[in-house]
């Protein structure tokens, strides 16, 4: 009867062990996979600040260039909408580096507070996320 007595807890405090392991191990792996979705999200996101970012610069030296041929613009309104989407920093960038929109005060002082304001974001995200 001892014998069997002491089978059963064994083989109860086997179980137990095993649930906790297995619980351990699930929720290791469901940390692994939530930290490997935020990585791959994190990646996407840098290719795309790097995506929008190169489009903005390149579409102010387009529009720099049309405005000196006396061609066909691109809009002011599809210029700081590039900004918005994130690509303030290509923007700002293109306004300096091409002398284009440098007068305007909607581009002077808006796109520069676009930029702030999607600083300002990244930051509450990085630090609450």
């Amino acid at each position: 009867m001892f014998f069997l007595l002491q089978k059963e807890k064994i083989y109860h405090d086997f179980t137990l062990s095993s649930l906790n392991i297995y619980a351990a191990n699930s929720h290791s792996a469901s940390n692994s996979t939530n930290s490997s979705i935020i990585n791959t999200m994190h990646n996407i996101l840098a290719y795309y600040i790097i995506i929008i970012n190169a489009v903005a610069f390149i579409v102010y030296g387009i529009d720099k260039y049309k405005a000196k041929k006396a061609k066909w613009r691109i809009s002011e309104a599809t210029l700081l909408m590039l900004a918005v989407l994130g690509g303030s920093i290509g923007a700002w960038t293109g306004m300096r580096v091409w002398h284009h929109k440098t007068m305007h005060k909607k581009f002077k002082y808006g796109v520069p507070a676009i930029l702030l304001i999607q600083i300002a974001a990244m930051m509450y995200l990085h630090m609450n996320y």
